[in-house]
């Protein structure tokens, strides 16, 4: 049984999980106190069980043998450099692993969840950010410095777009991450300010919202197929909160990918995780269990 806390970027996730099911599972909004909330929050999740393990995601790059977090942009000030693990260990009395979350999204949704047995596999979480993660015959890819894979979001899909927050220019997050979505949305005085009702407007034919989203479609359909270039995949799996609307992102998309890839390369199938909430928790699970052996 593991204690996995996802700290995203509007919401922080916490579940107790068995054998990659979620017993309970609890979230908080982002704020002040997201430590000391997180901890209390987490406290009253074990307060009758006993997990032996703690799995905590974070949205950035993560030295996975200091249980830090490197880098985040603008994302939870508070752990950058801290000690994760040893906090874990005050806080909980449990061992801990750390992960970023895409990463872990990844390894949830090819062990227990949507691509469950897949050896080669990418993953694309769209939710405040866009992170991604990529799987080669069977292993999860870190790279010499744990950057392997995870920073999809940040590649160019737009020369002539604004600078993003990584310092980069044109990055497909910048253009269609929720953050960015969100921005523009209100630069533009619209009433809709999230992604589900931005969807719901643009099907129901409002010009400035089918603009908007189709701009977001593209941004996701070009990062999808560089990430398809870069690893060959069998199977593409879409995760994250922007995938509440479903098939709306994701036909798109996968018409997107098919268009432009390499005329040889590999067509993937898209999978889209039955509870996308549950990813990076799921996956949590696994890495604490492997790491507490």
């Amino acid at each position: 049984m593991e204690l996995c806390i996802d700290f995203g970027g509007s919401a922080i996730k916490l579940g107790v999980l068995d054998r990659g099911a979620p017993l309970r599972t609890a979230a908080i909004p982002v704020g002040e106190g997201d430590l000391e909330a997180t901890r209390d929050a987490a406290a009253a999740l074990v307060a009758d069980c006993s997990p032996t393990a703690a799995g905590i995601a974070v949205p950035g790059v993560v030295d996975r043998a200091a249980g830090r977090l490197v880098k985040a942009h603008d994302k939870h000030p508070r752990l950058g450099g801290l000690d994760l693990i040893a906090w874990a260990e005050t806080a909980f009395g449990l061992p801990a692993v750390v992960e970023n979350d895409a990463r872990a999204a990844l390894v949830g949704e090819i062990t227990t969840g949507s691509a469950a047995g897949a050896r080669d596999a990418v993953l694309m979480t769209l939710g405040t950010g866009i992170g991604t993660a990529a799987a080669m015959d069977g292993t999860v890819l870190r790279g010499a410095h744990d950057h392997a894979g995870i920073l999809g979001g940040h590649l160019t899909v737009d020369l002539d777009a604004a600078t993003c927050n990584c310092g980069n220019v044109g990055c497909a997050e910048s253009i269609a991450g929720a953050w960015a979505l969100r921005r523009d949305l209100a630069a533009r005085g619209d009433a809709v300010t999230d992604v589900e009702a931005l969807f719901a407007a643009a099907a129901v034919g409002d010009e400035a919202a089918l603009a908007l989203r189709d701009r977001a479609i593209r941004a996701w359909g070009a990062t999808a197929v560089s990430l398809c270039h870069a690893y060959d995949p069998e199977v593409v799996i879409l995760s994250g909160g922007v995938m509440r609307a479903g098939r709306a992102v994701a036909e798109p998309v996968e018409a997107h990918v098919r268009k432009h890839l390499w005329t040889s390369s590999h067509r993937p199938a898209f999978v889209i995780p039955d509870r996308p909430d549950l990813s990076v928790l799921r996956g949590l699970a696994v890495l604490a269990a492997e790491h507490h052996r």
